[in-house]
Order: C-alpha cells, then sequence, then structure tokens
C-alpha cells in the first residue's frame, strides 16, 4: 500500500521551531521529486520547499520561508524532513507532504502545525 506519512507537527511558539518528517511506504522514494506544501485556512495550498531525487539534491523554497525552513531526504530512509526555525504565527497551517514523478503523484494526510503565544 502506498502511504506518504506525516508526523512532528504541534503547537509552538513564536520563534520556536519544529521539525516535519514524512515517511514514504509502498514505494520508493529516491525516484521522486519531494516537496512541503501548506494550506491555512481560508487559504490555497502552497509550495513551501521542493528537493530534487538525489538526497542533497538541489532545493527551492518559497520567498516566506526562505532563510528559516531547511527541506532534507535521506533516501536510505525512504524519508523526507522539514526543519522549520524562527517560526512565525503566519506559518500556522496544515503541512502536506508530495511525491512527483512523471506520471505518478502520491499526496500525505497532513500534519497541524500552529505558530501561536
Amino acid at each position: 500500500q502506498v502511504q506518504l506519512v506525516e508526523s512532528g507537527g504541534g503547537l509552538v511558539q513564536p520563534g520556536g521551531s519544529l521539525r516535519l518528517s514524512c515517511a514514504a511506504s509502498g514505494f520508493t522514494l529516491s525516484r521522486y521529486v519531494m516537496s512541503w506544501y501548506r494550506q491555512a485556512p481560508g487559504k490555497e495550498r502552497e509550495l513551501v520547499a521542493r528537493i530534487l531525487t538525489n538526497t542533497g539534491g538541489s532545493t527551492n523554497y518559497a520567498d516566506s520561508v526562505k532563510g528559516r525552513f531547511t527541506i532534507s531526504r535521506d533516501n536510505a530512509m525512504n524519508t523526507v524532513y522539514l526543519q522549520m526555525n524562527s517560526l512565525k504565527p503566519e506559518d500556522t497551517a496544515v503541512y502536506y507532504c508530495n511525491a512527483l514523478k512523471l506520471g505518478d503523484e502520491y499526496w500525505g494526510q497532513g500534519t497541524q502545525v500552529t505558530v501561536s503565544s
């Protein structure tokens, strides 16, 4: 069974950090471009960060998270991560993991991140 399972979300104060994980099963994550998206209430889902197929591969980020968030992947563990530092209230959203290759795409169920004092 193909699955992407996110974990690591929660409630954090402004300025704090969280590390999200996305574990893949049923397929080989190394063959996919991996991304994190987020969707805040009343807003469209937006791309947060993306990493190409190689471990340590090229990355790109939304302007709003550059310098604060880091995406990484461990192909041996079939897992992708999102390290989020200096969190702001506007980072509050459900964060989704996405796996993409030509003709194939998977989504996780999402994990809630709430930044509030």
